[in-house]
């Protein structure tokens, strides 16, 4: 691993701390999708049964880390600090990982957390805001444009007052975004979102209307993209990426093909919404989705409820096939953290100190 080349001599942790190799080793590991895990939480004993009114059971959650070719549990992940608490992930990117609480205030403790080198920061606390939020969004990524580390964070008061501060990895520093669009004043609450490019997506209710909402972090603009008419509901949708677009996947239960389940797909290209082929599945299991791999394979759970497991499935969007991992992740979830992600995870990469 890394860190025992760390450990090794001084002059070997120079060359790997330096930006010469940090962005040739990023730029092939990335090139060819190398080092891609799924980082997963689920209970240390797959077999186990699952009580919902356990008071141990959230305690028992751990983050692992598959590798996308065998499926294998290969490393446990631990927070950084030691804390036995639970924690949520919010993004990652070339191997860094958003760190924070489940859930989320103001003054929770963030941190950008690399696994691969055993390395984190904590962000510092914002001297922006010192009031109270009911709803606070965090989203996490790297902004080509500028070359930097974003956190993106978005936080409504119980009066509807909006703030929005971003981070800055290179700054290590907060700021406070003065001009809030008067669409959005309102609106934000905890629906979905993504990071992408340096751009946070947030999906957005007014009255019977679903928008998606973009934020640039680096020119710090926002835009407010209406979501397709087909779309009619919260429940069963989801923002992610595909094929390096944002796409908006929205599961219908209900199919014109007879015994079978459907999910519809759409693109965003040049600002408009373009749909493409459903996928079908077979209604066998209760299905549900968590988002999409970084090789573009739409990740679904069989849900199975008499041994209260979700089981992982990978599926071919354009092959309508399905993969099954052999993962099984307990049927628990906590207000808005999802239990399964996808991520980067690259050997070297920045060595936060």
């Amino acid at each position: 691993s890394l860190v025992r080349f760390l450990c090794t001599c001084k002059s070997w942790s120079d060359l790997i701390g330096s930006s010469i190799f940090v962005s040739t080793h990023l730029c092939r590991n990335v090139t060819k999708h190398t080092h891609v895990y799924l980082l997963c939480l689920h209970h240390p004993n797959f077999e186990r049964l699952v009580d919902p009114n356990d008071p141990y059971l959230k305690k028992e959650f751990q983050w692992s880390l598959f590798p996308k070719e065998t499926f294998e549990e290969c490393y446990k992940l631990s927070h950084p600090l030691g804390m036995t608490e639970h924690y949520g992930i919010y993004g990652s990117s070339n191997g860094l990982v958003c760190i924070s609480d489940e859930i989320l205030n103001f003054d929770s403790p963030i941190h950008i957390w690399n696994p691969s080198v055993r390395k984190f920061r904590a962000l510092p606390m914002s001297t922006n805001i010192n009031i109270k939020f009911s709803c606070v969004a965090l989203q996490f990524g790297f902004h080509p444009g500028v070359n930097d580390y974003k956190a993106v964070r978005m936080m409504r008061t119980n009066k509807s007052a909006l703030a929005v501060e971003v981070y800055s990895l290179k700054r290590d520093s907060w700021k406070m975004i003065e001009a809030i669009p008067p669409w959005l004043k309102c609106t934000l609450e905890h629906h979905r979102g993504t990071f992408f490019s340096g751009v946070a997506y947030h999906i957005i209710q007014k009255g019977p209307m679903l928008s998606i909402m973009s934020f640039d972090s680096g020119s710090e603009k926002f835009e407010e993209i209406i979501a397709p008419d087909a779309i009619c509901s919260l429940w069963g949708l989801y923002i992610d990426v595909y094929k390096e677009q944002i796409c908006l996947l929205f599961i219908c239960y209900g199919c014109e093909e007879e015994g079978m389940e459907k999910a519809d797909l759409w693109v965003l290209q040049e600002k408009r919404w373009k749909q493409l082929s459903p996928f079908i599945y077979p209604p066998d299991y209760y299905y549900c989705t968590t988002g999409i791999s970084m090789d573009n394979k739409i990740l679904m759970l069989r849900v199975d409820d008499i041994r209260g497991i979700r089981n992982l499935d990978l599926c071919d969007y354009e092959s309508n096939q399905v993969l099954e991992t052999g993962i099984e992740l307990a049927t628990m979830k906590y207000g808005e953290i999802e239990f399964l992600f996808s991520i980067t995870y690259v050997e070297s990469m920045v060595l936060l100190n």
